[in-house]
């Protein structure tokens, strides 16, 4: 069986450094907020090119903290409006309405299924405060059409950075071309830790403070509330794991490149549509957390790759206004959104791929009728 994503046989690869470090935050007897976090955040800041960079417990508390550090500078107030992609993870939203905020969904771009530019500035209301952009399966979604409505109609632009991680933009890394970016560690993320773990980048020295604040139970000082805060806190474990991991990331996502590049260059059945790569023109660099294609039949294409020992997974099958969390929104309708999420399926890729399992995976789906 070729694994959708080996995580075991990733780790294995630092499996040392990472021994050495957790042995060495073992015997520290400190394991929070100290030497290991703060040695993380400096490097995170360091390589995303932001003046802070904060670690928090995973990364969906990583966007809803930006969000409710925002309503606690005044930036924002519940009720207002968010502008989101209506194809993302559900996580996206989560941090929208976990604030009182209002989700503004949006369609996607059939070709790169991140947020459609072109249908921003029509969604844009009064009560607007952000653009909420999801770098989605790696992606870079970005422009300057994209910069010039945010200051336009004196907007935030908020990275959900979670698939994303060393992707870049006109050179500059995603999780610093907006105003803020949260940042997912879970184990399976191209940095994965291992356990849950997240971050915030931003250069905004006050956001910073408030949500550091805010992740620490509304404290800055120990039995000192400022605000109704979190106990979100990235802890010493895992913020060692991913200083030895955040060394190679750049040469894992690389790999990353060159299978999706492979993938691209060698699929060629009629019924597989592949995603399309954009941005050129500003110098993208994706990483290609995710893979995916769509068919018509998905469900015969999954079982037809799990009978030919090829492990695949849905990304994701329900979209967030369907879901009954959000019965609110079920009545409405987003055409775009709902046929990608009725026809995305994943293939494998992941840094430890061999050469022989990418053959493999291609030719197999060359093969699919």
């Amino acid at each position: 069986m070729i694994k959708f994503l080996d995580l075991q046989k990733i780790n294995l690869m630092h499996q040392k450094a990472i021994e050495d470090r957790l042995l060495s935050v073992f015997r520290s007897g400190w394991y929070l907020l100290g030497q290991e976090v703060k040695n993380f955040e400096e490097q995170l800041s360091a390589y995303i090119g932001t003046k802070n960079a904060i670690g928090v417990a995973n990364g969906l508390d990583a966007l809803r903290l930006i969000f409710k550090g925002y309503i606690e500078m005044g930036v924002m107030q519940p009720g207002d409006e968010v502008i989101v992609p209506a194809n993302t993870y559900i996580a996206s939203i989560l941090a929208i309405t976990d604030n009182g905020l209002i989700p503004i969904f949006t369609e996607p771009d059939i070709n790169t299924y991140n947020i459609d530019i072109d249908h921003i500035e029509n969604k844009i209301t009064g009560k607007t405060k952000a653009i909420f952009i999801v770098h989605l399966y790696g992606q870079v979604v970005f422009s300057e059409k994209l910069q010039e409505l945010a200051k336009k109609y004196d907007l935030k632009i908020v990275e959900d950075n979670a698939q994303a991680i060393g992707a870049e933009w006109n050179g500059i890394k995603t999780g610093n071309l907006g105003n803020a970016a949260g940042f997912s560690f879970y184990p399976g993320k191209n940095l994965g830790a291992l356990g849950d773990a997240g971050g915030i980048t931003t250069n905004d020295d006050e956001l910073t403070k408030a949500i550091r604040a805010l992740a620490n139970y509304g404290s800055h000082e120990k039995y000192v509330n400022k605000y109704q805060g979190l106990n979100s806190r990235l802890d010493e474990i895992q913020a060692a794991v991913l200083s030895v991991k955040l060394k190679y990331l750049d040469d894992e996502n690389k790999r990353r490149r060159e299978i999706a590049q492979y993938y691209l260059d060698t699929i060629n059945n009629p019924e597989i549509v592949l995603p399309v790569i954009e941005n050129a023109k500003e110098n993208a660099l994706h990483v290609w957390h995710l893979f995916v294609i769509r068919t018509k039949n998905r469900k015969k294409l999954q079982q037809y790759l799990t009978d030919n020992g090829i492990q695949t997974l849905i990304h994701y099958p329900i979209p967030p206004h369907k879901q009954e969390a959000y019965k609110q929104y079920n009545n409405l309708s987003f055409p775009i959104t709902e046929m990608i999420h009725e026809e995305v399926i994943t293939l494998p890729l992941s840094p430890v791929m061999t050469d022989e399992e990418i053959k493999t995976v291609t030719d197999t789906i060359n093969n699919y009728k």
